[in-house]
């Protein structure tokens, strides 16, 4: 039977079907087995990664944990096919799962592939000696060598002659003569042994050719795989592993793991490690446990005491092929530290001490007291925290640490008063810096106190001000000299403040001054938040109390200066410009008080009149929106407005809007008048006086026109009145008129006034405060439209016609006038309706369209025009301002 085992190893196959269980497989092998042969592999994570239970139901096989099949008896196949099933348990997932495995006679193969579904064609056999299944070769193999491993053949041998060949790793390749090919056999032989860990495979290709050359077959890809021999011996990661575990921890707490590897074929028995605890350092008592598949070291007595035992030495063994006594092993060492915890309390090495001090002495030391602890000394555990729980109600002790020696350190921090206590008496407690943990089964932990008596000294001490800080609020801008406290000291021998003596040291802030007697505080300057130094608003004045004896106290003033109400509010742009859409402006005011006299601020229109134009609408605390109420003329508005702080403070601030018939206010400027009372006429304006000249020439031109020769009178017949009027249904804009005789205003500087030039004529001149309307440069008598040439005042009478001269002298500086007198109303403020534009009125209309160009002051000069027909009226009422 000894030939079969290459047999068997050449004829194995395996084939998985999926089924109901697991899966199935197919075994071909010889009708005789030997006892501890290799019947095949099966992959048996397939079916279930981690099963802790392998078993047979069939116990003339063995199942190992790879999923190798050995026999453990000599089978012999009495019927054509032998099955068993492989059950497969995972106990902790409570899984459970079967492979069934058949095992099929060598020479029924062929018959049993014609059964099988014609559609499984991964299995359909189509010349199955040129492609056997990989061969496999033993790692460390004693030989004999050559070894003969595997046959590769070609089916075409019976009917040619085939050569053999192959190439690749192992053969003419790294490691190079590893393997060869026999040319005529095809048989495959290893020259040598091969280490898996460096090769674990090959793959080489195989030739079949005629002696021609001819290839009837394709090149085979034919792989040779080694199989793993545990030659390899486990190994720890590390030297040696060190660990921590607090002490008192409970059994079960891990502490760490140990991580060991092996080169070994992993997922094998040669690759499945086992660790074990060999021995303890100290031995007794057994205080850990190992888990003996992964490594893992946990507490598993609760008897850790650090103060007993602070180090643990584990010397620990890892073994594969799953522990069993033929595996390898190594071993390797743990060292676990056991960490302190608070577990002991501290205590006074003394129940009582006893000190002295002298009265008023501060920050000087009188007492060191010490503790025992059995922690790891420098550790939370150990370090001691000291706190005075009786006799300190006044703050006037404080204990703290050294961090050095653990002392606590006792302080006086207030000065003690011999005559209000001889002696205190104190009790202190001693904690530690991290809470207790309580070792299992231990009795609570009390708390350490010991009693400190101090005994005070007598000694003279000085006057004593009460209180020793004393703050005085003072209002802004206070008088110079005002009384803004009194600062006392006592004489703690009398209780009294006879013959003290008071002093403010120099180099402080000079705020306040102190009678040196009384005691009273002054002011020594006014106290303003604005300036200098008082911006920071307070100061600290140290003061000086002298005995008669010398002695000397001392003492603050902190003066805090509130804040008053002394800034106006104010609004910080008073100049805007508001187009035809009447976006309302945002008005802002400013107040340099602090809270809480700023904000809010209430804003007021103070003029009754501009009241009923304007309104203003609240935006936020320090904001308004000004607006027009409804429909208003065009015009530079001058409105009062009042801005009162939150303490009652009213600033008043006259807000200039000019209200313009404009897109953008780029288009329109600011009207201002300077400080001599100059005008600066916009475009509308000089438009505005050359229409008006025009239509006066016009009504002056019709009147001549229609008199006749002789006297002049001022009743008009209708038949002048008929003749000179042309009808229009229309009154659009005028033209821009470019007359060379008509410029614009110039600015006389030596007068005060403005004038009008003309060509070669003489200069009129409007002059304010005069009680004249026109003063002429020639001989300054009053002239009119009757004046003559040289009368002395006397009419003399010409024909209807004047002389152009005449004309000329008596209209240009009444339309100078007129045309300033229709910039500005009897307040001085812009007129609002010489600039309007006019739409078709109708016949007859009783509506004037230039009400401000009429003569206030001459009105009898046109009383002729009321006796004009009613289509003549219309034209004549605008010259008449009503």
């Amino acid at each position: 039977m000894a030939p079969a085992a290459p047999r068997l190893v050449l004829g194995l196959l395996v084939l998985s079907l999926c089924c109901e269980a697991c899966k199935k497989v197919i075994f071909h092998v010889p009708s005789e087995l030997e006892a501890d042969t290799l019947v095949g592999r099966v992959d048996l994570k397939e079916c279930l990664q981690s099963a802790e239970i392998i078993s047979s139901s069939d116990g003339n096989f063995r199942i190992l944990e790879d999923g190798s099949v050995y026999t453990t008896s000599a089978v012999s196949l009495s019927a054509e096919k032998t099955t068993f099933t492989i059950l497969l348990k995972d106990i902790q997932e409570h899984v459970q799962k079967k492979i069934y495995v058949s095992l099929v006679e060598e020479e029924k193969r062929t018959q049993t592939q014609k059964t099988r579904h014609a559609r499984d064609t991964v299995l359909k056999r189509t010349k199955r000696r040129w492609g056997p299944i990989p061969s496999v070769m033993i790692e460390n193999s004693l030989g004999p060598f050559p070894l003969q491993i595997q046959q590769v053949q070609s089916d075409t041998a019976q009917n040619y002659t085939i050569y053999y060949s192959a190439s690749g790793p192992g053969i003419d390749q790294d490691p190079k003569g590893l393997f060869y090919i026999e040319r005529e056999t095809g048989n495959i032989f290893a020259t040598r042994a091969v280490d898996r860990e460096q090769y674990p495979s090959f793959q080489i290709i195989c030739f079949a050719t005629t002696p021609d050359g001819y290839s009837p077959e394709v090149p085979l890809v034919h792989t040779i795989r080694i199989e793993d021999d545990n030659d390899n011996a486990p190994y720890f990661t590390q030297d040696f592993f060190e660990f921590s575990v607090p002490e008192n921890s409970k059994p079960g707490v891990l502490v760490g793991k140990m991580i060991a590897e092996d080169r070994d074929e992993p997922f094998t028995l040669h690759t499945k490690l086992k660790y074990r605890i060999v021995s303890q350092d100290p031995s007794l008592p057994p205080a850990f446990s190992l888990h003996g598949d992964t490594g893992v070291i946990t507490v598993s007595s609760p008897q850790l005491d650090r103060e007993m035992v602070p180090r643990y030495n584990l010397l620990v063994e890892v073994r594969d092929m799953a522990g069993q006594p033929f595996g390898l092993c190594s071993t390797g060492t743990a060292v676990i530290l056991i960490e302190d915890t608070n577990d002991n309390a501290p205590s006074f090495k003394q129940t009582q001490y006893e000190t002295r001090v002298e009265e008023n002495r501060v920050n000087v030391e009188i007492l060191r007291l010490s503790v025992i602890d059995l922690d790891e000394p420098g550790s939370p555990g150990s370090g001691a925290v000291y706190e005075i729980i009786r006799g300190n109600d006044d703050r006037s002790f404080e204990i703290t640490t050294d961090k050095n020696t653990n002392e606590g350190i006792l302080c006086v921090v207030k000065g003690l008063d011999y005559e209000s206590a001889k002696q205190r008496i104190l009790v202190i407690a001693v904690n530690n810096e991290a809470p207790y943990m309580l070792a299992p089964h231990s009795q609570q932990l009390s708390q350490s106190t010991s009693s400190v008596t101090v005994h005070i000294l007598d000694v003279d001490e000085g006057p004593v001000f009460k209180p020793c800080h004393l703050r005085i609020d003072v209002k802004e801008c206070e008088e110079i000299g005002t009384i803004i406290g009194r600062y006392l000291a006592e004489d703690p021998e009398t209780g009294n403040s006879e013959g003290i003596c008071y002093r403010i040291p120099p180099g402080q802030c000079n705020w306040i001054s102190i009678d040196e007697k009384s005691g009273e505080v002054r002011t020594v300057k006014v106290l303003d938040r604005d300036v200098g130094e008082m911006r920071r608003g307070q100061c600290n004045i140290t003061v000086l109390a002298i005995d008669r004896n010398g002695k000397t106290g001392t003492g603050t003033i902190q003066v805090v200066i509130q804040p008053g109400n002394k800034n106006y509010p104010r609004i910080a742009k008073t100049d805007y410009i508001m187009c035809r859409d009447r976006k309302p402006i945002c008005l802002t005011a400013e107040d340099g008080d602090e809270s809480p006299y700023s904000t809010p601020f209430v804003y007021r229109i103070t003029d009754r009149s501009l009241a009923s134009l304007w309104k203003i609408t609240q935006h936020n605390d320090n904001s308004v929106y000004l607006s027009p109420k409804g429909d208003i003329p065009f015009g530079i508005y001058n409105i009062p407005v009042s801005v009162i702080d939150n303490g009652g403070k009213a600033g008043e601030n006259h807000i200039t809007v000019n209200f313009c018939d404009c897109v953008t206010p780029t288009e329109c400027g600011m009207i201002r008048a300077g400080p001599a009372g100059n005008v600066t006429l916009g475009v509308w304006a000089i438009l505005a006086m050359i229409l008006g000249s025009l239509l006066l020439l016009l009504i002056l031109i019709t009147i001549c026109g229609c008199c006749g020769s002789g006297v002049m009178h001022r009743h008009v017949t209708d038949d002048c009145a008929n003749h000179n009027l042309i009808i229009s249904n229309t009154e659009a804009p005028g033209e821009e008129v470019m007359d060379h005789n008509i410029i614009p205003l110039q600015n006389t500087s030596d007068q005060g006034g403005y004038g009008i030039k003309t060509g070669d004529q003489q200069t009129f001149e409007m002059v304010k405060g005069r009680g004249q309307t026109l003063e002429s440069v020639k001989g300054g008598g009053h002239q009119t439209l009757g004046s003559v040439k040289e009368g002395g005042g006397q009419a003399v009478m010409d024909t209807c016609r004047y002389s152009y001269s005449e004309w000329h002298n008596f209209t240009h500086p009444r339309l100078g006038e007129k045309v300033h007198l229709c910039r500005q109303d009897e307040e001085q403020k812009h007129s609002e309706d010489y600039l309007l534009s006019y739409n078709y009125e109708g016949k007859g209309s009783l509506a004037g369209s230039v009400g401000c160009c009429s003569d206030q002051h001459e009105e009898e000069a046109l009383d002729f025009l009321d006796q004009l027909e009613p289509k003549f009226r219309t034209l004549a009422e605008t010259c008449v301002k009503r």
